[in-house]
């Protein structure tokens, strides 16, 4: 597809600190106020994923463990420790909230689904293991018939329900109808909800391993690969498959994240480049690229995005705060430092009086934020920024 020329815009270098900060920036969007409100440690490996469900923060680490933390967006402290809500026996690659419960994607190649079962002795929270992807059913309805098999492997083949390298990252459809799994063996799959039956799998979806996905208003699904590309699907109206309906080319090296926002209406890709693009514009052939954000000394390796804010983790130890303004441009309006080790995970709630607004308002005609932030370093911070 045909692409706009590259805009690359950046970031002035800004002092930081875990305390309270103003950076100034010579440009027409004004900068946020930042303060680190609370670290929470505890986890005995990398912190691998992050999932806001309403006032509570589910973490999940390397070592297959969930945390639950509450999220108390009003008071500032640090925590000592949070309680493990469930254990699996393979790493977590990333976590998802939904409308009842929490899923899970792992090492394994498995995608478990969990569901709150109440308190221990004790009062403390545990989830309840609904189901592991693929389902027992759906391997049954397939392992009899060859037709069913595809080869993954020299000398080796499955079901094509399953995946069979780590699954990397999870969406939802727009309606909640649908998921997207994506994996490091380069399919992309869709599971029917609340039934949990896989429909669909696209393999290979891209040349090289899938990162992330991310599925925008209108229901355009997109991946982004190690192959340096992302590529958008569409189900047509009358089709019950998805389509190849765009190839977005931008990035020099592997990308690493997606993220929907404005309403879903804009798409943000992080990659290995160091560099977050911004893709608008959606149509049958997917998105073009209006804006380039560049800032990060390193990989950008996860991103947020909600409202009128994105945030990007990177490498360099650092998250990046961007705002876009009423004409489509973008300012970094803050520099989180304070993690030991890369930025790997990301979780992005809006804040303010009006929770059920997507946008809230600062005093300094900003957004009012709460960023929550997950480091090879075992640690997660949760940031207020106005």
């Amino acid at each position: 597809m045909s692409l706009n020329s590259e805009e690359g815009l950046m970031c002035k270098d800004i002092s930081h600190s875990s305390q309270s900060s103003a950076p100034s920036l010579a440009h027409p969007l004004s900068p946020c106020r930042y303060q680190c409100v609370s670290t929470l440690r505890g986890h005995s490996s990398y912190v691998s994923g992050l999932a806001v469900d309403g006032n509570s923060l589910y973490v999940s680490s390397s070592d297959g463990h969930i945390r639950l933390w509450p999220l108390d967006m009003s008071s500032t402290t640090v925590q000592q420790e949070g309680s493990v809500v469930a254990a699996t026996n393979s790493s977590i690659k990333c976590l998802m909230a939904t409308s009842d419960g929490l899923v899970s994607a792992h090492q394994d190649g498995k995608i478990r689904v969990w569901q709150q079962a109440g308190r221990r002795k004790g009062g403390s929270s545990h989830l309840a293991l609904h189901g592991v992807l693929p389902t027992t059913a759906d391997c049954l309805r397939t392992f009899l018939f060859p037709k069913n098999y595809v080869d993954v492997r020299r000398h080796r083949s499955r079901t094509w329900v399953h995946h069979v390298d780590a699954v990397t990252a999870l969406a939802l459809s727009p309606d909640g109808g649908y998921m997207y799994s994506v994996s490091w063996d380069r399919s992309l799959k869709v599971w029917r909800l609340p039934s949990l039956r896989c429909v669909e799998s696209i393999t290979p979806a891209h040349n090289d391993a899938i990162n992330a996905v991310a599925v925008s208003s209108d229901g355009h699904v997109y991946t982004g690969s190690a192959d340096r590309t992302i590529k958008a699907w569409r189900r047509h109206p009358g089709q019950k498959r998805l389509a190849l309906v765009g190839t977005m080319e931008r990035h020099r090296s592997a990308v690493n994240a997606l993220a929907m926002g404005v309403g879903g209406l804009v798409l943000y890709s992080g990659s290995c480049d160091r560099s977050v693009v911004v893709w608008e514009g959606f149509d049958a052939g997917g998105a073009a690229s209006t804006r380039t954000l560049r800032g990060h000394a390193e990989a950008v390796l996860c991103l947020a995005a909600a409202g009128d804010v994105a945030c990007s983790g990177s490498a360099d130890r650092t998250v990046r705060v961007w705002r876009r303004g009423a004409e489509g441009e973008y300012s970094c309006s803050a520099v989180l430092d304070g993690h030991g080790a890369a930025v790997k995970s990301l979780a992005l709630v809006l804040t303010g009086g009006d929770h059920g607004s997507e946008r809230e308002e600062s005093p300094r005609g900003g957004c009012s934020a709460l960023i929550c932030s997950g480091s090879l370093d075992c640690n997660v911070k949760i940031w207020r920024v106005t």
